[in-house]
């Protein structure tokens, strides 16, 4: 609050109180002063900066106090109009405050705020609606209607608790023999519609029911924990029973809850004794039972419960239930809740004689003190499953807060199976009541394979005790606990690494891999547990990135990964000839989220992660391999004697540019591939266009995504690019048909083909030249083995010597047809 000092016009110092004021401020005032003043009022509001003389009109309608008005300046007349009417507390005080009197030509006025000690206040307290504040908190606060349950076993719980203290620590003075044992019982009546919470805890007295059930938001067991901890520090004793640790409730508004199944409740109670008036014992008390009731509606009654109905030492809840939820009268229903949020309280609970909740809640046992069979029974409660844990996390952390968790690592996820994306699979529970089933905010997103359970005692809740409250607490607290996963699954991987990679990373890869994408922050220690296949081991053999930078050569200063359906086609790719030559091992990858998680880490221990696809990929060589590998390929070129220049290579790429101008953006010439004639290189992943048309298409477009212009890098020794550049200009139909098919050729090796029927036309036309030119060939041989096979005859009846004119005649004949049928092969070819 600001004060806000009006002077107004007099002389004479007076002391005066104004109980109550309505006050027309500028949005924009912050102090305000008069100089003629010689009395003032300090007016205390929320509002901003406004020079002198911007009030308007201020009137007092107090019985005590005239109604005054303030001067305002013209010049702020038209912010004066847009003012606000606000309550405000104003007192009078001495003009000892003033420092300039009305004389004077200084329109600026020094701070001078009132003492607080001489100022005489009016102090009130909040009022409320009290039937409005019910009805919200009966019908506003929760999210869903069955946790009346949980809020009021969590009350029975809570008075066990404060008996079993008061016993423990013998405060209760002249305690009773009774052994009734602590315990909640709830029984359910479908014929009557109701159903009923007891407890054999401490009870209430009438002073007590009217104080924590006639009053709403005052915790009773919020004040009894005060108490009973105040005692321990005014003795400063170590208490062999620790308190607070055991009781749930703080807010005082569970039991309202009740308002939202029931139109009426009832609540039985005998005490078994009270807080003593100096603070020091539990007096016990020999009041008789009585009863509390209320429709919810603004009111309540007390009265000595009917000697026809037995009420021994606790309290019993009954509720009415409204004819529309009789549902919760029956026995399935409420043991199925019970099980949900209660299961785990620390004291008995039968339902019409059956004991509920037979778990223990391990997790707030010492992890070295919990067996291998308790484990396996809560894993198969809280995961409602049949196998067995492949690991278990049981941990406690102090900060930021204490921490008490218990994860189970399955020994399989139902994914896989078609099912669905599972839901998160860890809950959150304070003082063992569950507060959030499944909760998504304690582990990312990736950790969703977990199950387990979350516990704090000092996590602060909403009044509903639905969700935690404190965001940026539950934030630090996820990082904990992500963390704890992390150094457990690293163990696993140094330690067991068969274990880890025959048996957590091939059921759960996909995990990690998601995290890699969504969890920035723990990115890198994810990265750490990731395993691939690469081009140095065998099929099925795994490498870890650090395993792959330990076989780097020294020169070698990146990382290089493939994309490809399988390792047979990685290891035919020509991509991998560059790598294949200059004895690089590159990393690969078989599905989508592979390429993803490259494409999100893009670094590993500083060292860039580049597909080899890319046109930066580096292939120097040893000195070596480098003079090994270039003698070899001089001996071949020689060999074959087909090479391109480089005014030819330059030549082609321009040609080869032109006649696929629509899908070439750049065409240059490489040394990285050696069977290949061309690849495209700095293309984007094919993986990654194929999810994108998945996902247009699921969203009801056509999945048709034009291709971006390629860069195409050509083997200039090739023979396909060679044998192009002749016919371009002896054949320009067929080299252009011949360029068609490289450059699709070039798509389908880096997965860029959307769809490979539009090679069918072209293919077909290249196979009928192919057959064509063969079939003529083959019948050129076979004229050419007929001559010869003639020949051998003539030069016989020649060598005879005993030629009629007839033969001679026949023999020129058929010289003359066969040189006919020669020149028509010859045309023909």
């Amino acid at each position: 609050q600001l004060n806000f000092t009006l002077f107004l016009k007099r002389k004479t110092m007076v002391h005066m109180q104004l109980t109550a004021a309505k006050a027309a401020l500028s949005p924009y005032a912050r102090r305000w002063a008069s100089s003629n003043g010689s009395r003032g009022l300090s007016l205390v509001g929320n509002h901003k900066h406004i020079d002198r003389r911007t009030l308007s009109a201020i009137s007092l309608p107090s019985a005590s106090a005239p109604t005054h008005r303030f001067p305002v300046s013209t010049k702020n007349n038209a912010r004066a109009n847009n003012l606000r009417w606000s309550d405000y507390q104003i007192s009078a005080f001495s003009s000892d405050a003033a420092t300039k009197d009305d004389d004077s030509t200084n329109d600026t006025t020094k701070d001078a705020p009132a003492e607080e000690s001489d100022v005489p206040k009016d102090e009130m307290e909040f009022q409320a609606e009290t039937r409005q504040l019910l009805d919200i908190v009966t019908h506003s606060l929760y999210t869903d209607k069955e946790v009346f349950l949980r809020e009021l076993v969590s009350n029975a719980s809570d008075a066990l608790e404060k008996l079993r203290h008061v016993q423990a620590t013998g405060t209760l003075s002249g305690t009773s023999t009774d052994d009734t044992p602590l315990e909640i019982r709830i029984t359910t009546d479908e014929a009557t519609n109701t159903v009923t919470i007891a407890d054999t805890g401490i009870g209430m007295t009438k002073d007590e029911m009217v104080s924590n059930l006639g009053t709403i938001a005052r915790s009773g067991s919020k004040a009894f924990v005060k108490a009973m901890q105040s005692k321990e520090q005014a003795e400063s004793s170590d208490d062999v029973d620790p308190f607070g640790q055991g009781i749930i409730g703080k807010f005082g508004v569970g039991f309202y809850s009740g308002f939202m199944v029931a139109d009426k409740v009832d609540v039985r109670t005998k005490s078994a004794g009270q807080i003593s008036r100096d603070g020091d014992d539990i007096e016990p008390t020999d009041d008789d039972a009585i009863v509390w009731e209320s429709e919810g509606a603004g009111k309540y009654s007390i009265s000595a419960l009917s000697s026809n109905i037995r009420q021994d030492r606790g309290t019993s809840v009954v509720l009415h239930l409204k004819p529309e939820l009789d549902q919760y009268s029956n026995e399935s229903t409420i043991e199925a809740i019970l099980k949900k949020y209660s299961n785990f309280v620390g004291f008995p609970i039968y339902l019409n004689g059956k004991l509920v909740n037979t778990i223990d809640a391990i997790w707030l046992q010492e992890p070295k003190t919990v067996t291998e069979d308790k484990h396996s029974a809560f894993y198969k409660y809280i995961s409602n499953g049949y196998d067995e844990p492949l690991d278990t996390i049981h941990f406690r952390v102090d900060a930021p807060l204490d921490i008490k968790a218990l994860f189970y690592i399955p020994s399989f996820h139902s994914e896989k199976y078609g099912m669905g994306r599972m839901e998160p699979g860890v809950s959150l529970y304070s003082r063992k009541v569950l507060i959030e089933a499944k909760s998504p905010h304690i582990l990312p997103d990736w950790c969703r394979f977990i199950k387990g359970v979350v516990d704090s005692e000092d996590l602060p809740l909403s009044i509903s005790r639905e969700k935690p409250q404190d965001t940026a607490l539950v934030g630090k607290m996820r990082k904990a606990l992500t963390r704890k996963i992390l150094n457990t699954l690293s163990k696993m991987m140094k330690k067991d690494t068969t274990k880890y990679k025959e048996e957590f990373y091939k059921e759960y890869n996909f995990f990690l891999k998601e995290g890699v994408c969504q969890d920035h922050e723990s990115q890198e220690p994810l990265s750490k547990l990731l395993y691939f296949e690469t081009s140095k081991g065998m099929s099925g053999e795994l490498t870890s990135l650090n395993e792959y930078i330990s076989r780097c050569p020294p020169e070698q200063k990146d990382i290089y990964y493939l994309f490809a359906p399988s390792r047979e086609l990685a290891l035919q790719s020509p991509y991998m000839e560059g790598f294949s030559d200059s004895s690089r091992e590159v990393i690969f990858l078989y599905t989508a989220i592979d390429d993803f998680v490259m494409a999100n880490l893009k670094k590993f221990e500083g060292r860039n992660l580049i597909s080899a696809d890319k046109s930066e990929a580096d292939f120097s060589k040893s000195d070596d391999d480098k003079d090994g590998k270039d003698e070899d390929k001089d001996a071949d070129s020689s060999s074959t004697g087909n090479k391109l220049t480089s005014a030819e290579a330059k030549e082609f790429c321009t040609w080869f540019s032109n006649s696929l101008e629509s899908k070439v953006s750049t065409c240059k010439t490489t040394n990285r591939l050696t069977s290949s004639p061309a690849v495209v290189t700095d293309s984007e992943s094919g993986a990654m266009r194929r999810m994108m048309r998945i996902v247009e298409t699921q969203d009801g477009g056509t999945g048709a995504m034009p291709l971006p212009k390629q860069t195409v890098e050509i083997n200039p020794d090739h023979d396909i690019i060679v044998g192009i550049h002749r016919l371009k200009e002896a054949d320009p139909v067929l080299a252009q048909v011949l360029a068609e098919q490289v450059m699709d050729n070039c798509l389908v090796a880096a997965g860029l083909l959307d769809d490979g029927r539009s090679m069918l036309p072209r293919l077909n036309d290249l196979m009928l030249c192919v057959v064509k030119s063969s079939v003529d060939k083959n019948e050129g041989t076979q004229v050419e083995e007929e001559k010869s096979a003639e020949e051998p005859k003539a030069e016989l009846i020649m060598e005879d010597g005993v030629d009629t004119p007839e033969e001679s005649k026949g023999y020129e004949g058929i010289q003359d047809a066969e040189v006919t049928k020669e020149d028509d092969v010859k045309d023909k070819k």
